[in-house]
């Protein structure tokens, strides 16, 4: 295959060349750094290098309440919640941190069948979830025909008054011809890691499989956007190289797509390495993020990049989402379970790494509104073509929380009506009053006039 001369390749360089100038800060240029980010704009390499060297308590409130204000000030209150939907475990790949690796022989390897896909569909729904992130190891004997059959089957299934509303999908990179082919099976976000953009610590991590070859996944982004997705989203496995050049490296790769097709990634994922079977990397991380640093990369992304979706997985214990929700992250998985059949069965045996909140989707939404969350499962935007650059269009002014904010409050309604234990239902209603009394009348009176439709027993109500 012909190299795209114009798909993303990593300046190492340039990054290792600012972060050894732009070392350094005094609270006046942080102040000033502070400011210019408080205008949504986003930052440069040079102002992220300055932030991230921050360890002054006060710099540290001021750096996290800005980044609050700029995460309400785009998405309001809101927090989405997903759940992933592994489908198997199978592996090609030789990765030292993962339990799915093509060499651990202690784990049961399965792939679902499609009724045991439906099975778990229906496992989902009946707690209430509305949109999944669809996974699966990266082996080639499974190939693309079963990726897509399996989302046939998860968007077929329904239970009661539930379904599976939207698909993200995350599996190995693609030709750009597939990518063609996974758009028309009406996908949201395709989602692939780089776990570490550090090209010889990738190469070291990564001993066999497809996914050794580091251009090959770096690039993927670009052939998806050539295959016609509209949304993409990327990350890093926190803990395999020094976190500071994986925060730079998110840029330069957002900043590349933004160039290249007018659109920036659409979401950032930012996983901490967890303890996974027989990998004694991820019980020792060789570049171990503590939690202030983690925080700081949360509210240094969503200042860097304000307009782009940060997801907190189930892999950090509660106490630290919670605190997280305060510093940009805009979505959540809730309810989670990392290996195949782990919802119909309950179960967390052969799965790809430990989970650090093990709370149920209901417990989950309930925390969320005890603080004055709004828990959303909307997948409106999706349905009315407000993806891609439409999207960026409405969220890099704050105009996007106008149309998401009704579909987050209807969404919760509907989570309430037929899901809910009467603990969260009384919380809920609670945040459902003072988020409708926070919005301006006549987006008040249009919620409103969706909340009625949800209680006289419609669902999928959305604008």
């Amino acid at each position: 295959m012909t190299p795209d001369p114009k798909a993303f390749m990593l300046d190492e360089a340039a990054i290792h060349r600012t972060l050894d100038t732009a070392c350094g800060h005094d609270a006046d240029q942080v102040r000033s750094i502070l400011a210019k980010a408080s205008l949504m704009k986003g930052l440069s390499m040079e102002d992220v290098a300055h932030l991230m060297d921050i360890t002054e308590p006060e710099l540290l409130d001021e750096l996290f309440h800005t980044a609050k204000r700029v995460k309400e000030e785009i998405y309001g209150n809101r927090i989405v919640l997903f759940a992933p939907l592994y489908v198997s475990n199978l592996c090609n790949n030789e990765c030292t941190y993962c339990a799915f690796r093509a060499s651990n022989k202690g784990l049961v390897r399965r792939s679902l069948s499609q009724t045991e896909i439906a099975e778990e569909t229906r496992s989902m729904i009946r707690t209430g979830q509305k949109r999944i992130v669809l996974l699966t190891g990266e082996a080639v004997q499974e190939g693309l025909d079963y990726v897509l059959e399996s989302i046939r089957t998860v968007y077929a299934t329904k239970e009661g008054k539930g379904e599976i509303r939207r698909i993200n999908v995350e599996i190995a990179p693609l030709s750009v011809e597939d990518f063609r082919r996974l758009k028309e099976v009406e996908i949201g976000t395709y989602i692939t890691f780089q776990e570490t953009y550090h090209r010889a610590t990738y190469e070291q991590v990564h001993l066999g499989g497809k996914k050794r070859d580091y251009d090959w996944r770096a690039q993927c982004m670009d052939r998806a956007m050539e295959g016609g997705l509209n949304d993409v989203g990327i990350g890093v496995l926190f803990g395999l190289y020094d976190w500071k050049f994986e925060v730079m490296a998110l840029m330069q790769h957002a900043e590349h797509l933004e160039r290249r097709f007018g659109c920036g990634p659409h979401t950032i994922s930012i996983p901490r390495i967890e303890p996974a079977e027989g990998s004694s990397i991820s019980e020792n991380p060789p570049h171990a993020v503590n939690d202030v640093d983690f925080k700081k990369i949360i509210a240094i992304l969503r200042l860097a990049v304000p307009y782009t979706g940060i997801i907190l997985s189930t892999r950090e214990r509660p106490e630290i989402r919670r605190d997280c929700l305060e510093l940009g992250v805009s979505q959540i998985s809730a309810g989670s379970r990392t290996n195949p059949g782990g919802y119909g069965h309950e179960t967390q045996h052969d799965a790809q790494f430990s989970l650090g909140d093990h709370r149920s989707l209901d417990e989950v939404v309930r925390d969320l509104a005890e603080h004055g969350f709004m828990p959303s499962f909307c997948t409106g935007c999706y349905r009315l073509g407000r993806v891609g650059a439409d999207f960026m269009d409405l969220a890099k002014p704050g105009e996007i929380k106008t149309h998401c904010q009704p579909n987050a409050v209807s969404t919760f309604v509907e989570f309430l009506e037929d899901y809910a234990s009467p603990e969260t239902q009384a919380i809920g209603w609670k945040v459902i009053g003072e988020t409708l009394e926070s919005m301006p009348e006549h987006l008040r009176n249009h919620t409103e006039g969706m909340v009625k439709q949800v209680q006289a027993g419609q669902r999928d109500v959305f604008c």
